[in-house]
């Protein structure tokens, strides 16, 4: 009589190549710049755009841009922060983000990268659709550039400025970036320290709002893009009871025979 004992073994093709993996991470980044390029202009559209959502802000009753970005007017060194963490944290942590992924939850990478790709898809025609002013540009409002008040200063004039498109604003990819990697590392950690991870898209919905970059309906629009993507983008293996809950990996396995 046999007893029959199932093994787990790793699988060979979870971890994705390095080299053609960062070259495809690489190109979606230089997609993303050289397509915000391509939809630049539309002045006049994006500006009165602008003044539509800000209407429609009002309408909803969301908090004023103005009054949060005020309340901390007084304070430079909290408003270069602001500044920093806008112009540098965005990228690098997105792309430390995809290391970690590959590095240590393979299996789960190429759907966290797919879910990235697919939420900057989706933007990029929102872009292209509804060419948008950021609340910086509305001077009539109150609103300040803190970039070029305070530094460091991320954009220049949008009359010479050729190397971004400044009317992008909605949706927040900055948002929406963020949301992605906080959602995507509760679902593949463990414990209830896993959701301080929320802490980033939020301070960065702040941030956007404080240097007067984005409106908050831009990181609204931002999340709902997500779920969509999330929604259509199949989770890898067995479907997790909860994409919030303990997510185990599925490992092979093969049958090893024992002697009785």
């Amino acid at each position: 009589m046999s007893q029959v004992r199932r093994t787990p073994v790793a699988d060979p093709a979870a971890r994705p190549r390095a080299l053609p993996e960062l070259a495809l991470v690489v190109g979606l980044f230089l997609a993303y710049k050289l397509a915000r390029l391509l939809i630049q202009g539309r002045d006049d559209v994006a500006v009165g755009n602008a003044w539509r959502i800000w209407d429609l802000e009002r309408f909803l009753h969301l908090p004023g841009e103005v009054a949060v970005q005020h309340a901390v007017v007084g304070q430079p060194a909290l408003l270069e922060a602001a500044n920093t963490f806008y112009a540098y944290v965005h990228f690098p942590a997105t792309a430390a983000f995809l290391l970690w992924m590959f590095l240590r939850r393979p299996e789960y990478y190429r759907w966290a990268r797919r879910s990235l790709a697919g939420l900057t898809a989706a933007a990029m025609v929102v872009h292209v659709l509804l060419p948008l002013a950021p609340p910086r540009m509305l001077t009539a409002t109150g609103m300040l550039d803190t970039g070029r008040l305070f530094g460091p200063m991320v954009y220049g004039d949008p009359a010479t400025d050729t190397l971004t498109n400044q009317y992008a604003a909605m949706p927040s990819l900055h948002v929406g970036w963020a949301l992605a990697v906080a959602v995507t590392l509760i679902a593949v950690t463990r414990g209830p320290w896993r959701w301080a991870w929320l802490a980033h898209p939020a301070l960065t919905l702040l941030v956007v709002v404080v240097t007067g970059n984005h409106y908050w309906m831009d990181g609204i629009v931002a999340a709902a893009l997500l779920v969509a993507v999330l929604v259509v983008c199949p989770w890898p293996g067995r479907q997790p009871h909860a994409v919030f809950g303990r997510v185990v990996p599925q490992p092979a396995a093969v049958a090893v025979e024992q002697p009785a």
